[in-house]
């Protein structure tokens, strides 16, 4: 009998990629990644993880190589850990008869544009918002919404591209950045600009009709929008609660999203919840919903894409707190360490570095930007945070600048 295989398409070396293949092996699964670039998934060559090189923007490609792989493998699934490929996958799904979201709506979805025209027919509160090809574009937009406006591609992930223009200078600069060849656009050139809507940002992490749970979360310094900490589940009123968990729903109607995954994005204004983003996918770290809940979703989403019962009611009531190690310069890291140590406290539940020694360091204002992260966790928000701030300080770095010019 062929034995059952989980197909990945992408993944990410440093994010929820690794928690795939691992659940899927816990379900009793054959991983297999299919991925533009294997050489990325280095980190899985020690367990035997088989990387196959193909164009994963290609559906065509991935109907050839899932296709071959059939001879070999009863396919149970097919799925992907990166927002780029999510409408690729659920063609590929389609396909091949397999569960999977409806393509279209995964498509509109990851077009902020579209996203945003589709949640304003549908009255969901969002910031205003206009759309530039050029730079004139761009300039009246921002003259219309009054500055300070946001700027960012209408399609990608990760805070990649994204920036606070505070003034005409800062929006200029920004403008060329995109529009001059810098940005690696996915698609056409298009630029969203958007009113910035101020206050504490949540995200609420979905799964099918159901708001599994809401987290806090805060940004390193502006003018990017790098995470910096978090904390789950969030520290709101039940009404609070509840006013976010019902534009969620609504969100997810007017979308079209009812299937899967989904993480959305919000800040909480002086007009109340504003939505600022849909992501049809997993949020960047489902880790902390499973420590304070007890629901692991990336395993109810495989059993989901396998076609099995899946499950998101919560087993537990804790809290988990999260701190992202974020360089304070660019350069070549000298040193990392204290990980250990900071692992060996109770309550902290993981610490994880994403950099070696001597690599070299370059901002770039978007989810790279991290080096690793420390998650902590216990039945108090107070006790979370007083864990996950004696771990920080336990991890310290050296990084040396690059030399200037002339040096």
């Amino acid at each position: 009998m062929a034995r059952r295989a989980l197909i990945l398409v992408e993944g990410s070396p440093t994010g929820n990629g690794l928690l795939y293949v691992q659940a899927a092996q816990r379900l009793g699964l054959h991983p297999i990644i299919l991925s533009a670039d294997p050489g990325q998934y280095d980190c899985l060559a020690a367990e035997r993880i088989e990387a196959i090189r193909v164009d994963t923007d290609s559906l065509d490609a991935l109907i050839h190589e899932c296709s071959r792989l059939r001879a070999s493998y009863d396919i149970a699934g097919i799925t992907c850990a990166k927002e780029s490929v999510c409408a690729t996958v659920a063609e590929l799904c389609r396909h091949f008869d397999l569960p999977g979201p409806n393509p279209a709506y995964i498509e509109r979805c990851c077009d902020k544009f579209a996203q945003r025209q589709l949640l304003a027919e549908a009255g969901v509160p969002i910031p205003a918002y206009r759309l530039a090809a050029n730079a004139a574009d761009v300039e009246s937009s921002a003259a219309e919404i009054g500055l300070p406006v946001i700027l960012k591609p209408a399609v990608g992930n990760g805070s990649s591209g994204v920036r606070l223009c505070r003034n005409v200078d800062e929006l200029t600069a920004h403008t060329t950045y995109l529009l001059g060849g810098k940005h690696i656009w996915r698609s056409s050139a298009r630029i969203l600009v958007e009113e910035f809507a101020q206050g504490p940002h949540y995200f609420v992490h979905t799964m099918g009709n159901e708001v599994v749970g809401i987290e806090a979360a805060d940004f390193a310094p502006p003018p990017h929008f790098v995470f910096r900490e978090g904390i789950f589940p969030a520290p709101l009123t039940d009404d609070e609660h509840q006013r976010i968990a019902d534009v969620s729903l609504s969100c997810l109607q007017a979308l079209g999203l009812g299937w899967g995954p989904a993480n959305i994005e919000f800040r909480w204004t002086r007009r109340g919840p504003i939505v600022i983003e849909v992501n049809p996918r997993l949020g960047g770290g489902p880790q902390p919903v499973q420590l304070a809940y007890g629901v692991d979703l990336v395993t109810e989403h495989i059993k989901l894409v396998i076609g099995d019962e899946w499950d998101v009611r919560k087993t537990l009531s804790h809290i988990a707190a999260w701190r992202s190690l974020l360089p304070d310069r660019d350069g070549i890291l000298d040193w990392i360490g204290g990980d250990s140590l900071a692992s060996a406290i109770p309550g902290v539940a993981e610490v994880k570095l994403h950099v070696e020694p001597k690599t070299p360091i370059v901002r770039r204002g978007d989810y790279r930007d991290s080096m690793g992260y420390v998650i902590a966790v216990s039945p108090s928000r107070a006790r979370s945070e007083a864990i996950l701030q004696r771990a920080v300080d336990l991890i310290d770095w050296s990084i040396t600048p690059f030399p200037t010019l002339g040096e």
